[in-house]
């Protein structure tokens, strides 16, 4: 039998993280509900490992490439990585991002528990300019909700020439379009509530590194501040992971017909999917990776409030934030007071679940209709 190392991430994610295979033993893991373990062990305690959790983490270190940590939410992933860093210490990030990224970033600059510079990460010479001085780069790529895409390979490696640390929100892309790790990144992170766990039913985040020292140090961060995983929430995380290659798969296919479809639509005025030839992202995409993801931006000719009238009108497309699940979600992004100011009200954000594209079609047409 081949080792699960050799196997390509499709299979790696299905393979990895199971039980040694024995005589009717569990092929799946199991939840293992102790908040203790006997000793003598590795564990000892609840708050610092479970056997669940390790099943998950294992997977989706198959996936990318570094030793992996869970944690109870993205949001705790991204609050440990910044809490490792000196007072006063320089991050360098993009002015674009998921809002509770951005909220805590200036939540840290007001405290001045940290200094931000906050750049284009489409302009690799704005970036690059931003650098000198910086501890932590922290790069979503592509961006929440703007879908603008950093040229990684080339701003990875000139980060970590100036010694940089860089840390890289994979969510949108997750490893299978894009390997942040192999690339040169000292951390991918991951919101496994969303393309990875795909079924909107858990919280959860996700850092990956091979750095044996950064790891240590993050893990410290989690064992202290104890936003651990539950381990109901991290087997059904582990049975979502197993189907990723698939629903993304899907989902992407359906979401560059469906970008397409809108490029043209009489009622939208931009459309933002790096995946479209049209896309200002899509040569420097198309360099790395080997997808666009299933995330559309777009905007309408049209207020917000009509852009509210069609993610209330539709029928299949739940209007909710998130993303990332079997299910199509879209919202107005300015419903949110957190968003960044520089996103157009009008632009509503359509993550594209894995139902038949002509359905998906019909209702965005319909609902744009409404107005």
């Amino acid at each position: 039998m081949s080792e699960k190392k050799s196997l390509r991430p499709a299979s790696a994610v299905v393979a990895a993280g199971r039980p040694p295979v024995s005589a009717d033993g569990d092929i799946n893991p199991p939840i293992s509900l102790s908040s203790t373990f006997h000793a003598p062990n590795e564990i000892g305690y609840g708050r610092y490992g479970n056997p669940t959790w390790s099943a998950l983490e294992d997977a989706i270190s198959a996936l990318e490439g570094g030793r992996t940590l869970t944690f109870g939410s993205g949001m705790a992933a991204i609050s440990a990585v910044f809490n490792i860093l000196p007072r006063g210490a320089v991050i360098t990030a993009s002015k674009h991002g998921y809002s509770g990224t951005m909220s805590l970033l200036k939540k840290l600059s007001v405290e001045e528990r940290i200094e931000v510079r906050y750049v284009d990460v489409a302009n690799t010479q704005e970036v690059l300019d931003a650098l000198p001085g910086t501890v932590l780069l922290w790069m979503e790529s592509p961006t929440n909700p703007a879908m603008e895409v950093a040229d990684l390979p080339t701003i990875i490696a000139a980060a970590k020439s100036l010694n940089c640390g860089v840390g890289v929100d994979n969510t949108f892309a997750t490893a299978l379009n894009q390997k942040p790790i192999a690339m040169g990144a000292d951390i991918s992170m991951n919101s496994v509530t969303k393309f990875l766990a795909g079924h909107s039913d858990v919280l959860m985040g996700s850092l990956s590194t091979n750095d044996e020292a950064l790891f240590t140090r993050l893990e410290d961060q989690r064992k202290l501040g104890g936003a651990i995983p539950g381990p109901f929430e991290s087997w059904l995380a582990l049975r979502g992971l197993r189907t990723l290659a698939i629903r993304l798969a899907q989902s992407q296919k359906s979401a560059l017909e469906l970008a397409t479809r809108l490029s043209n639509h009489p009622k939208v005025a931009k459309v933002r999917y790096p995946g479209l030839p049209t896309d200002p992202h899509h040569a420097t995409a198309k360099k790395f990776m080997q997808g666009f993801g299933a995330v559309i931006s777009f905007e309408i000719h049209g207020t917000p409030a009509d852009a509210d009238t069609v993610c209330s009108s539709s029928t299949l497309i739940s209007q909710a934030t998130s993303l990332g699940g079997v299910e199509s979600l879209w919202e107005r992004r300015h419903r949110w007071s957190a968003e960044s100011p520089s996103i157009p009200e009008n632009l509503i954000r359509l993550s594209v679940g894995i139902e038949d594209v002509e359905d998906i079609w019909a209702d965005i047409d319909g609902a744009l209709g409404y107005y």
